[in-house]
């Protein structure tokens, strides 16, 4: 279907539901098109290609709502799922905060984002791309012995979003990603490490040497890990693992998370919760990168969001009933599948580079461990705790000297925050979560005892 009759669908949805007496509908259709290849030891091990498209709707009958979704976009198709949203909200219980965003909070931002490009490969030179990528790893090292294969991705999709309330939108996005695992093996010990590059278009990637090589630097360099004492000591996060504490800090300023008193950010606007030092920002605004989008899954245009600034908590992430809640007004972070009320999202969410390179970093730590990787969920937004399992490089005398294993990092996510002592330089938007490097102080390293 054309993106005008992907349009036409959503409107036609939103006035069959008016017509069967709903008071407010909303309507979201999704269509897109996905490919991924996964190549090992120089063989296709797995490729897909797949086309979808689907239809979800929400419908308000006063304070009752309900939803329903579809594959089937004909008008019949259409015709049912209309039918089978307003059945669903007439025996549903009342909720006093239910409802559509105000017809003055609706919008969209005008001008390119840059979200969409075209995706010219052809499979072939897909398939390539990964092989390439995989090859360049295997051929670093010979104790680079196996691989968990290397893979190519993309998507295209058109969104569209319709309400009754005057609200019609749309956009196209494209993505695509390489990326490469490489696995060494010392002794009788292996280890396996990745490198990946994503943008919108292949052009923008970074060459599959280039990720090939990397990941299998990165894997060699934990070869011949050792255990280190349990101590409390100085922790700087790569980007990879550090993009993690800003997504705990997204979980603890989410509206459900304030209204349902879950979060230890709770109470806190316009305290200071952070270092001097910390801004985290979230914002759907910026063109080209993965977390951009005109309006949000409300109808609400994007717009910049400055989490905490200068260490001063500033505002909470709202959709219309997380704000309603609070008695506050939405922040334009609704998001949701194709069906059900919207949850909380988020655009590009990141937190501000500082002016330290990550090597002048290392030397004003001195000594501490530097964590490539972290491992297991043991993170509560409710009161912060804060424990997980690590590996890395311990820094001895400002560099980086021997690959650790098998510890585990622990405190407080209040505490985390207060104790950031420096911020790297180095921020890289790899997806719509990011970071530079971040070095924390006053950790609890759990090793040998």
């Amino acid at each position: 279907m054309t993106e005008q009759q992907l349009r036409d669908a959503a409107v036609s949805a939103v006035q069959q539901a008016l017509a069967l007496g709903a008071t407010d509908a909303e309507c979201t259709i999704s269509d897109g098109s996905e490919f991924s290849v996964s190549v090992r030891l120089g063989e296709v091990e797995k490729l897909k290609e797949a086309d979808s498209c689907g239809a979800g709707l929400r419908v308000l009958l006063g304070q009752k709502q309900g939803s329903s979704y579809t594959s089937d976009l004909t008008p019949e198709g259409i015709q049912q799922m209309v039918a089978s949203a307003i059945d669903i909200a007439r025996i549903t219980e009342p909720d006093p905060y239910a409802g559509l965003p105000d017809a003055a909070e609706l919008g969209q931002l005008t001008g390119d984002l840059a979200l969409a490009s075209e995706l010219t490969l052809s499979t072939a030179e897909k398939i390539e791309l990964a092989k390439r990528a995989e090859k360049a790893a295997l051929s670093l090292d010979p104790r680079i012995t196996n691989s968990d294969g290397a893979s190519f991705d993309s998507h295209s999709g058109t969104r569209v979003f319709a309400n009754s309330r005057g609200f019609l939108g749309s956009y196209r996005s494209t993505s695509c990603s390489l990326s490469a695992v490489p696995v060494a093996k010392s002794g009788d010990r292996m280890e396996r490490d990745y490198w990946y590059s994503i943008g919108r278009d292949h052009t923008t990637l970074e060459s599959p040497e280039y990720i090939g090589r990397l990941a299998a630097e990165r894997v060699l360099r934990r070869l011949g890990a050792r255990k280190i004492p349990t101590q409390q000591a100085t922790i700087v996060l790569d980007p990879r693992v550090a993009r993690s504490l800003v997504g705990h800090v997204f979980s603890a300023v989410t509206g459900d998370a304030i209204y349902r008193k879950s979060s230890f950010l709770l109470d806190k606007i316009d305290q200071k919760v952070a270092a001097a030092a910390v801004t985290i920002v979230d914002d759907p605004t910026i063109p080209g990168l993965f977390g951009s989008s005109p309006f949000d899954d409300e109808g609400v245009p994007g717009r910049r969001n400055v989490i905490i600034e200068s260490g001063v908590l500033k505002t909470y992430l709202l959709h219309t009933y997380t704000a309603r809640k609070l008695s506050l007004k939405t922040t334009g972070n609704a998001s949701r599948g194709l069906t059900g009320s919207p949850g909380t999202g988020h655009g590009n969410l990141y937190l501000e580079a500082g002016t330290m390179t990550p090597e002048e970093i290392l030397r004003a730590v001195g000594t501490g461990l530097f964590i490539t990787e972290l491992i297991g969920q043991g993170v509560n937004t409710v009161n912060g705790d804060y424990s997980r399992g690590a590996c890395g490089l311990w820094i001895e005398n400002g560099e980086l000297t021997y690959p650790v294993a098998e510890v585990t990092v622990a405190g407080n996510l209040s505490e985390m925050l207060e104790n950031i002592l420096y911020i790297g330089n180095d921020l890289e938007f790899r997806g719509s979560t990011s970071a530079p490097t971040i070095a924390i102080g006053g950790m609890t390293i759990s090793g040998v005892q």
